[in-house]
């Protein structure tokens, strides 16, 4: 079901692998694609629509993200933006922090650039303010976070509070399906949390009827995800009962929670 803040502008999941989400934002003649890791179902679903490609935007360099970018490059010579201190052979338009990348295909759809190293040292997002959209790839999950590959807990903490600080009410959309997995660790975070039983029935509900979780918002994560709730006390108090955490600080509660979820079944 494509996400709609106006009559212009939609933006839809199309599935990928196992379980990636390559976002397509379109106006019903042309179309932005984000983090293609393949490019077939990206043209199938051009070709569906009787879409245009007019753009391609990445988060970061693994490959389930950017595979897809030659073979798309092939049919359509389009920009391609991605992060400067993330090195991908087929950028043409390098971004950062500070940067405005601007679809004038799609209305002018203004996209802002964020660095939120951690996944990668170069990760970054794009936030588009108007429409109050976050593509944030694997740095930010429905319920969870991506694994520090190349960050450091303090990196990683401090890109997910600058992700943390939007809006409420933007809508985060995120590069997996993986919402219900990372629910389960949730629970064991915090077992009693009203909003995150609440959350669970209605994502549950979402796969059985084979719908994306995503995208959610700001204020959902903040309420129900472990990862931006490591400032809090109770979590952090959860943790320490655990045996998990010795002192109460958010980027070691960040660390302890995402160590024992790198093993969490």
């Amino acid at each position: 079901m494509p996400s709609s803040t106006d009559q212009t502008l939609q933006v839809s999941p199309i599935p990928a692998f196992n379980d990636n989400y390559i976002w397509m934002i379109d106006n019903r003649k042309e179309a932005v694609i984000v983090d293609p890791g393949e490019a077939g179902p990206v043209l199938a679903a051009l070709q569906k629509r009787s879409l245009k490609l007019c753009a391609i935007v990445l988060t970061h360099r693994h490959e389930d993200h950017i595979g897809g970018v030659s073979r798309l490059l092939q049919e359509y010579s389009v920009p391609v933006y991605g992060p400067r201190f993330d090195p991908i052979e087929s950028v043409t338009q390098p971004v950062q922090e500070g940067d405005i990348v601007t679809i004038f295909e799609l209305d002018n759809l203004q996209l802002s650039v964020l660095d939120v190293p951690g996944h990668t040292k170069g990760h970054i997002a794009y936030y588009a303010k108007k429409e109050k959209w976050l593509f944030c790839g694997d740095m930010l999950f429905g319920a969870g976070c991506g694994r520090m590959f190349e960050g450091t807990p303090e990196q990683m903490w401090t890109s997910l509070s600058k992700l943390a600080a939007l809006p409420d009410d933007v809508e985060v959309f995120a590069g997996h399906e993986y919402t219900l997995s990372n629910l389960k660790f949730a629970r064991e975070i915090e077992p009693d949390s009203k909003a995150l039983a609440a959350r669970i029935k209605e994502d549950v509900a979402k796969r059985n009827r084979r719908q994306p979780t995503l995208p959610s918002t700001i204020g959902l994560e903040k309420a129900t995800n472990p990862f931006l709730r490591a400032d809090r006390e109770e979590v952090m108090k959860r943790l320490e009962s655990l045996g998990k955490l010795k002192d109460h600080d958010p980027v070691n509660a960040f660390a302890a929670m995402r160590e024992w979820k790198n093993k969490y079944v």
